[in-house]
């Protein structure tokens, strides 16, 4: 599979360059209902910069791989996550 043939990566990264952008409402409605690690882990940072930490930690618990981190800045995380949408 070639970037750009799996809609939830897709997805993945609409709603990070979103984010990026500033708008988060539009990145919650993208990820919300995906379920895909991927997914859950920009679900996780999302509600870790509106700075609600028990919803954070409960998508960080699905995302398989990631762990909540009270000084891990969201932004290089959401890099990451785009880094690992493109890697796969």
């Amino acid at each position: 599979m070639t970037a750009g043939d799996d809609p939830a990566r897709d997805n993945c990264r609409r709603a990070i360059r979103a984010t990026l952008a500033g708008d988060w409402e539009q990145a919650h409605l993208i990820v919300q209902d995906l379920d895909d690690p991927l997914a859950c882990w920009i679900h996780a940072i999302l509600h870790k910069i509106e700075g609600d930490a028990w919803n954070s930690r409960y998508w960080y618990a699905r995302s398989r791989g990631h762990q909540y981190q009270d000084h891990a800045d969201a932004r290089s995380e959401l890099l990451a996550a785009l880094a690992e949408a493109d890697r796969e």
